[in-house]
């Protein structure tokens, strides 16, 4: 994938200006609905129009496994993975109960999932899982290639208003430590949590494969493409690419969690200008969350202790933001309501 990708700028002070004046023109005291109007302010920004729309939301949810599982690093067994995709598509999944409840399309994409393609399923599978990147790299730089442009290609095709962003894969906290480290100078030891519920030994035991895969490979977060080969995922590096290819549109893009906030870190890396077209959805009770925002200057919508992943903080931040996007169109101005002004 080339890198010589063109991100239009958002700022636009004139249609700043006129989002602002429709937001204090209505019946309410000015900036009484606090982010909700920075929201819808962003959100125009990101569309160009003082009028963006909000009529097709998808969630994509992309799906891999992780070599690195052979460490012992995640509370539940690999295979996981592949029962959890099929419970996407059967629909019985948190992320698709939120989905049908909110008039969001989801998309299931198998990126590497250890199993055959499920039926249902955008098969976009490059390998049948990574490799142990505490004893080699998770992935060659060719690969993470075709996952970024499968990525980018995604956001190109998808016909949607706003997409979320979320995933699937037994052993991905552990590639988003090691991510946060390599691209953000951050300690295995502020980098890594408990996951999907590991006890203390197990968080210990965790640390130090982080801590084994950076002496291993040694990244250099200059290095893009070869610092996410090493330590990435499948699903992480397509979100990359996902989270790029929209910004060249200009599609807004609500983040999950933690191992999507790191594909947003990875992203970054490529280029800054994508920061402009996202969204960060919540502040999930994944302990080096919080440190990954940071270090992203994000500055989330909700913080509800959720640690699920899937897709979950962001398919409820996409609800927010239709609910702030129906105020901002909806309400009566002082002149249409007879109410009066401040003197």
């Amino acid at each position: 994938m080339s890198f010589e990708i063109e991100i239009p700028r958002r700022d636009n002070p004139a249609l700043a200006q006129a989002v602002q004046d429709r937001w204090n023109s209505l019946t309410k005291p000015p900036g009484s609905l606090g982010r909700l109007e920075s929201l819808v302010l962003e959100y125009a920004l990101m569309h160009g129009t003082a009028t963006p729309p909000l009529q097709s939301k998808t969630l994509v949810v992309f799906c891999a496994d992780h070599g690195v599982t052979a460490e012992s690093v995640s509370a539940w067994p690999s295979e996981v993975t592949t029962q959890m995709v099929k419970n996407f598509v059967r629909g019985g999944a948190a992320i698709s109960v939120l989905c049908r409840k909110k008039g969001i399309k989801p998309v299931i994409v198998d990126a590497g999932v250890n199993s055959d393609v499920e039926i249902g399923v955008l098969d976009r599978k490059i390998s049948r899982g990574t490799r142990n990147l505490a004893r080699e790299p998770a992935m060659t730089v060719p690969q993470v290639e075709i996952a970024l442009r499968r990525g980018a290609d995604l956001a190109l095709e998808l016909a949607a208003d706003v997409a979320g962003i979320g995933e699937m894969g037994i052993g991905n906290t552990t590639a988003a430590s090691a991510l946060l480290c390599a691209f953000a100078g951050v300690s295995p030891e502020d980098s890594v949590g408990n996951g999907a519920g590991l006890n203390a030994a197990g968080v210990r035991r965790k640390i130090e494969v982080v801590r084994r895969a950076l002496e291993l490979h040694r990244p250099d977060s200059g290095d893009r493409v070869r610092t996410l080969a090493a330590l990435g995922g499948f699903e992480i590096a397509m979100m990359t690419g996902f989270l790029l290819g929209a910004a060249t549109r200009r599609l807004p893009v609500v983040v999950d969690g933690f191992i999507a906030g790191a594909a947003a870190l990875a992203a970054r890396s490529i280029h800054p200008g994508v920061l402009d077209y996202l969204i960060f959805s919540h502040r999930s009770a994944e302990r080096a969350h919080g440190v990954l925002l940071d270090a992203l200057d994000a500055r989330p919508l909700l913080d509800l202790e959720m640690r699920l992943g899937e897709g979950t903080g962001a398919a409820l931040a996409i609800d927010l933001l239709e609910a702030a996007l129906g105020l901002y169109k909806e309400m009566a101005t002082f002149t249409e309501a007879q109410v009066a002004t401040q003197p």
